[in-house]
């Protein structure tokens, strides 16, 4: 990137942002979606494959029925038309994860198009995106780069599997989205949190960014203010670059930080953007310059003449349409007024997209208080530290229910709680087996407590002089003393109740 000194704020106070964003999301099908290979993931490399996904001589393709309803439910969810008659087409273009050298997608006739989602922030502000487009196509292999950084530049070798070659994909692009000034960034993380909400609220994707079942590509230029009076839509657009496979929310935002800082010091150093695919690399939160971006020509598409068109019936359409789901918008509302958040509370939720996390952990038999405090409180700040969303932490919402349970019930206090968190998220176990193995418990033995009181009011005698005069706040000095005596695992209340015993002080 150029040097430059302008942050995000900087830049667009000369520039204005115009992004649209391509979401692939992979289909939770049983196989693919021209062949009877097992869809599934984390299977051993090169084990899920035939001579139709590897696209080898006198191999024929049929179109999986499953994969074209569930693209149909999506596109009605994101408020789609859906064409009476689509074909499906060859991409051609060669890159070793595609085995055929041509993808079979859909090319000048998609299945679903000319939609709108409404996105709502954090703040509770509601931005429609207009949708293009959301067409059917199959994905490619997985490139692995061995040694250097991970990726492509300076690796030793590269591995291919073609596992993921032909499973079903929904692309979903949307029409330009401009407007959103200093929101931009926020605005696309909003967008790709709904669609993923979507997704798994139609049950057609597991919506899992950080195993590729959903990608976003993330398109962004800038343009010059129009500056007093003048009208901005009448400024064409400029060059864009498109960063391929962004793989969580978080990185959508910072990719967009990115590229705005880089484009603007590009424009202001009066030099060109090239129109380009570019690398996320999330170790330098930077993109890297990939190929320069081919238009529709340059693909050579053409229609795929083994498959039949998908023309899905008027009667099928609407019966799909009442399959649907409440929007994720809705949800929220609703679940807001069964939880008892306040609208504060909710917006945090929100923004650190938890909902989901907080549903099922309510589901799993916290109560909603408890379920938000685990999640934002200890568990957001170890996110916020480590740099990583609350969904990839290595705990989940049944643990966070079992540690709440353990703390009602009164076996361990939140200190105590905190320890046995850590240790799941070591990889320890579950909350309560971390717990038994540390043994971690508190300790309620009156005995065992009394000589431990009795040893800080000795230690401290003008203390107990205070509680005696009636300055019963006093007593948590000792409550202190006791529960460092104990390494925190003292029963506070008892602690508390045999100090004020001990100075004939009751209640």
């Amino acid at each position: 990137m150029s040097a430059t000194t302008d942050s995000y704020e900087e830049v667009l106070e000369r520039f204005d942002p115009v992004f649209g964003i391509e979401v692939h999301v992979e289909l939770n099908t049983q196989t693919k979606l021209f062949c009877g290979c097992a869809n599934g993931f984390g299977a051993e490399p090169n084990t899920q494959v035939c001579p139709v996904c590897l696209g080898l001589p006198g191999s024929l393709p049929v179109t999986n029925a499953k994969a074209v309803e569930s693209a149909i439910r999506l596109g009605l969810a994101l408020g789609c038309s859906i064409r009476e008659s689509s074909r499906f087409a060859r991409k051609n273009y060669f890159y070793p994860d595609l085995a055929k050298d041509y993808q079979i997608s859909q090319y000048d006739e998609p299945t679903c198009y000319d939609g709108a989602i409404d996105v709502i922030l954090g703040d509770g502000t509601t931005v429609t995106i207009g949708i293009e487009r959301a067409h059917i196509e199959e994905d490619a292999g997985k490139n692995t780069h061995v040694g250097g950084t991970g990726g492509i530049q300076g690796a030793d070798y590269s591995l291919v599997d073609y596992n993921r070659g032909g499973v079903p994909l929904v692309e979903i692009v949307t029409k330009p989205v401009t407007g959103m000034g200093l929101r931009t960034a926020e605005v696309a993380r909003a967008y790709v949190a709904t669609i993923r909400d979507i997704v798994k609220a139609l049950g057609i994707s597991d919506g899992r960014m950080e195993q590729g079942s959903l990608r976003a590509d993330v398109n962004l230029s800038l343009r010059p203010q129009a500056g007093p009076g003048g009208d901005q839509n009448e400024i064409p657009f400029g060059k864009r670059s498109e960063t391929k496979n962004v793989n969580s929310l978080r990185a959508i935002e910072k990719a967009i930080h990115f590229e705005v800082a880089r484009q603007g010091a590009l424009l202001s150093a009066g030099k060109a953007v090239t129109q380009e695919t570019r690398h996320w690399h999330e170790d330098t939160n930077s993109t890297t310059p990939g190929r320069s971006k081919e238009e529709a020509d340059d693909y050579r598409y053409f229609p795929e003449p083994d498959l039949m068109p998908v023309e899905p019936t008027e009667e099928w359409i609407e019966e799909l349409r009442a399959t649907l789901p409440e929007h994720p918008g809705v949800i929220r509302a609703r679940l807001q007024a069964e939880w008892g958040f306040a609208d504060l509370e909710m917006r945090d939720v929100v923004a650190a997209d938890a909902v989901g996390i907080i549903e099922d952990t309510v589901a799993a038999g916290a109560s909603p208080q408890a379920a938000r405090k685990w999640w934002m409180g200890e568990l957001a700040r170890i996110a916020n530290e480590t740099g990583t969303d609350l969904a990839d932490l290595p705990v989940t919402p049944e643990d966070v229910a079992e540690l709440q349970d353990l703390v009602a019930s009164g076996a361990l206090n939140d200190k105590l709680a905190r320890q046995a968190l850590a240790g799941t998220l070591a990889g320890e176990g579950s909350p309560r087996a971390v717990a038994e193995a540390r043994g971690l418990a508190i300790v309620s033995d009156g005995a065992a407590l009394e000589s431990a009181v009795d040893a800080a009011l000795a230690s401290q005698p003008d203390v107990l002089a205070k509680i005696q005069d009636g300055k019963v706040q006093a007593a948590g000095a000792i409550v202190g003393a006791v529960m460092k005596a104990t390494g925190g695992q003292a029963d506070a209340a008892l602690v508390r109740a045999i100090i004020l015993r001990r100075a004939g002080v009751e209640g």
